[in-house]
């Protein structure tokens, strides 16, 4: 399965470029884990390109196997026609028939406070629904350690409703939030800065 999702650009936002994983990545994903924030909150570290190409065919095998499809997110940059990395959005426990299954995502550090992370999920959400609905794929959850502040911000944006609280359990020291969103539930739209009308992680 080859997908390329993409996102509208607006006034002062620029369109994302939502697409599987490639090993011309490397170099960019190498730099996007020396962040000690995303170290924080990711379990799979990647700190050179040995890593790197374990931590892509993780992702290729996921897509192979339908159940976990990971996007490397992109925006332009300037007018050059160049994309950076900015992010990455995964849909996770999939299974055929299955009624339910997770969503993840990080950014970037140099594209923090851009609501890159809401609107890179808001449309994986939205094909996730459309693709998979059809077979049975009712109910997305999300979850993050509850002193995850940014995730759960951008959960709330795109319209996952907190839904519970999971004990601590190792390798996670504190308790988590569970959010969800449903098929039947009415599609977010979100704004220029991620922001639905009327109103983070990996």
């Amino acid at each position: 399965m080859s997908v390329v999702l993409r996102t509208a650009a607006s006034e002062g936002v620029a369109g994302l470029v939502l697409r599987p994983w490639a090993e011309r990545d490397i170099p960019e994903l190498i730099e996007a884990y020396r962040d000690p924030v995303m170290r924080r909150w990711t379990r799979l570290h990647v700190t050179g390109e040995q890593d790197a190409r374990r931590w892509l065919e993780v992702q290729w095998a996921g897509w192979e196997g339908g159940e976990r499809l990971s996007f490397a997110v992109f925006e332009p940059v300037g007018g050059s026609g160049e994309l950076r990395l900015v992010g990455n959005v995964a849909l996770k426990g999939l299974a055929s028939g299955g009624s339910r299954a997770e969503v993840g995502y990080w950014t970037a550090a140099g594209a923090r406070g851009r609501g890159v992370a809401a609107r890179a999920l808001e449309r994986m959400t939205t094909w996730a629904f459309e693709a998979f609905g059809g077979d049975g794929l009712e109910c997305l959850r999300l979850l993050h350690q509850v002193d995850n502040l940014a995730s759960c911000r951008v959960a709330g944006k795109c319209g996952y409703a907190l839904e519970g609280v999971l004990p601590a359990h190792p390798p996670f020291p504190l308790e988590g939030h569970v959010h969800a969103r449903y098929a039947a539930s009415v599609p977010t739209s979100v704004g220029p800065a991620g922001v639905p009308p009327g109103g983070e992680a990996g």
